[in-house]
Order: structure tokens, then C-alpha cells, then sequence
């Protein structure tokens, strides 16, 4: 498996194996402390296979998208559905598609920082 592989793989664990129902009803208000201990699980999950800056970096971003304000900056400004039936699907299918992004950059970029 490559990195980025390993980093998905470790990302779902944390997202979907990991997080309980305190997690998931309170990691978006960021002062919580179930923001906190979320963001940990994913800065050391991602700290297993990119090293500790960048389980730090990503514990961090992932924190940040999980209180859903870019999400919600990118559903306004592309006009994405925030009502109804399908409005959960497309934030839970959004802050994955952030988050993928986020360690997909992390990957491709931090070795040019760190040469």
C-alpha cells in the first residue's frame, strides 16, 4: 500500500471504527471536548504512517473541518442543498471528500517542505 493507502485507510478506522456517539454529536462545536479527543484520534492514527508533524497537522485540519464551517463556506458558495432528505448525505459525503483531500495534499506536499 502507498502512503496516501495507509492514510485513507487509518482516516475511515478513526471516522467510522472509532467514534462513538459523543464524538459524533458534539465534535462540531470546537471548544467541546469530544472535538478534541476526535482530532487526537486522527492526529495519531495519521502520526502511525506520516510521522508526528503530520498526524499533528492533520489532527488539527481535521478538527477544524469537523466543525463544518469550510463546508458550509462551499455549500453556500456552490449552492448545495442544506435542507431535506438528502442534505445529510451530502455534509457526511463532503467532510469526507475535505477530509481525503487534506491527506491527500498533506502527502503530496510535505515532502517538498521538509527536504
Amino acid at each position: 500500500m502507498t502512503l496516501f493507502e495507509k492514510a485513507i485507510v487509518l482516516h475511515l478506522v478513526g471516522d467510522w471504527l472509532l467514534q462513538n456517539d459523543w464524538m459524533a454529536r458534539n465534535k462540531i462545536k470546537l471548544q467541546h471536548p469530544a472535538a478534541w479527543v476526535h482530532a487526537s484520534i486522527h492526529g495519531v492514527l495519521q502520526g502511525l504512517v506520516l510521522g508526528w508533524v503530520g498526524g499533528l497537522v492533520l489532527g488539527i485540519v481535521h478538527m477544524l473541518v469537523d466543525t463544518r464551517v469550510p463546508q458550509l463556506w462551499w455549500g453556500r458558495v456552490f449552492g448545495q442543498t442544506h435542507s431535506g432528505e438528502v442534505s445529510a448525505h451530502v455534509l457526511i459525503w463532503g467532510d469526507q471528500v475535505i477530509h481525503i483531500g487534506m491527506i491527500a495534499l498533506w502527502v503530496v506536499v510535505a515532502p517538498h517542505l521538509f527536504l
